[in-house]
């Protein structure tokens, strides 16, 4: 995931009027799809997955859809990447970075008559959605079974960067663990770098001289995963399954399931009188984003089977982050009967009691 600054986005997304556009969007012609990637297909991470959610699309929306890589967060090289694409007759251009939201909001009026979806984008319009997923649901379920999982009671979680849709996870991932084991803590590193593996390898070495001996992660590498391995320790992943590159450390991942929100959201646009969310779509694990990838089979049956019971219980609509809720400094965050709101999220500074941030 890329984003340099806490979306702007967010802080609309429940506050102010309501945005709404004169009429919903239809193409002139029927849907012709692309994507652009940030990075490599086979990044290991990010990028991967929507690779991997891109068949399972293409058989829901019945037709190929064509790919570039490696498309860098800079207007120079987004716009004649989408263009080339758009001189071709591909009139739905998919997106895969927050660097890209400005350059698809240009896009989005220069072309008026294309749709343009961006995934962790903060610009949205007409015919432009950004989207993203409630990743807090799914860190909180891999926290249960950090939590559960965990001798000393003492976690760790490798994150990039300490803004709002890190905040969340990382706050959900020690309300998951405490449900399992209220004394349990987080210790967190901030690494500066969303795919840095050097630093995302020291701190995770570091975490387990510490006694750490499970390690969540919020960065775009199984870096933090692989040290687990090396060090007989556990971790869980984030963006795909990552048992892969740690077959031994892995419990479970929060992993992106793009196919189940993307594959809907373009029937809708083929179908015409598309209208996209004013604010940007925010799906949790019910409408697609994220879901647990679950679970080793170190994992104990009635560990899997309470993890599986709340997971079913955010479906159905239960709050993870329901009052009341302090922060470390005893600020009431969320009051009790209340829940926290859509802008709350975006713009999480805050921490919960038990996660320990270091630099």
């Amino acid at each position: 995931m890329r984003w340099t600054t806490i979306p702007v986005l967010a802080a609309a997304l429940t506050g102010g009027a309501a945005v709404a556009y004169a009429a919903g969007f239809t193409l002139p012609a029927p849907a012709k799809i692309a994507f652009l990637y940030f990075a490599e297909k086979n990044d290991g991470g990010w990028t991967q997955a929507y690779d991997e959610a891109r068949p399972k699309i293409e058989k829901e929306v019945g037709m190929q859809i064509p790919f570039v890589e490696n498309v860098p967060e800079v207007a120079g090289q987004i716009t004649p990447a989408a263009e080339r694409f758009i001189q071709r007759g591909y009139n739905v251009i998919i997106g895969t970075a927050f660097g890209y939201s400005d350059t698809f909001k240009e896009l989005s009026q220069k072309y008026p008559k294309v749709a343009f979806l961006n995934g962790s984008g903060t610009t949205n319009g007409p015919n432009l959605e950004s989207f993203y997923g409630r990743t807090y649901e799914s860190q909180y379920l891999c926290g249960m079974i950090a939590g559960a999982m965990s001798k000393s009671g003492k976690l760790g979680f490798v994150a990039a960067h300490p803004i709002g849709p890190v905040n969340w996870t990382i706050n959900a991932y020690e309300l998951g663990a405490q449900k399992m084991n209220p004394k349990a803590t987080v210790t967190v590193v901030f690494t500066g770098a969303w795919n840095d593996p050097v630093k995302e390898r020291a701190a995770a070495q570091a975490m387990a001289d510490q006694g750490i001996d499970v390690i969540g992660q919020h960065v775009d590498t199984p870096t933090p995963q692989i040290v687990a391995q090396e060090r007989g320790i556990y971790g869980t992943g984030h963006h795909r399954d990552l048992r892969e590159f740690a077959p031994k450390a892995t419990l479970c991942s929060s992993a992106w399931t793009w196919e189940k929100f993307l594959g809907p959201e373009l029937k809708k646009i083929a179908a015409g009188n598309w209208e996209p969310n004013p604010y940007g779509a925010f799906p949790g694990i019910k409408d697609g984003g994220t879901d647990i990838a679950c679970c080793n089979s170190v994992v104990p049956k009635d560990v899997v089977d309470k993890v599986m019971a709340e997971r079913d219980a955010i479906i159905a609509g239960k709050q993870i982050f329901a009052g009341p809720i302090k922060d470390t400094a005893g600020t009431v965050r969320v009051a009790e009967g209340k829940s926290l709101d859509d802008a709350g999220f975006w713009k999480m500074d805050w921490f919960v009691p038990g996660v320990i941030t270091q630099k």
